[in-house]
């Protein structure tokens, strides 16, 4: 598994079989959500430089541009700490 994305999403649950037996379940992520998570990583960061470009040429601060921000990564921490849940 080189994808830590798809590393971090994956769950595993351990079982108590019979006669003491332990079972691990591993239960991968669905493709379509280690994509969702991936593309809003990479829009984070394409809007961080977009507000580190508006800072550096304009000296102004985009309310705006954080907003978006701020929404895309709680969006991605509640996808990570709602996966482990």
């Amino acid at each position: 598994m080189d994808d830590w994305i798809k590393r971090v999403l994956t769950r595993k649950i351990r079982r108590k079989g019979t006669r003491g037996n332990k079972h691990v379940i591993v239960a991968e992520p669905n493709e379509k959500l280690v994509y969702v998570v991936k593309f809003a990583l990479g829009m984070t960061i394409c809007l961080v430089a977009v507000e580190i470009a508006h800072l550096a040429i304009l000296r102004t601060w985009n309310s705006e541009v954080f907003a978006a921000i701020t929404g895309l990564s709680g969006t991605v921490m509640g996808i990570f700490v709602g996966s482990k849940s």
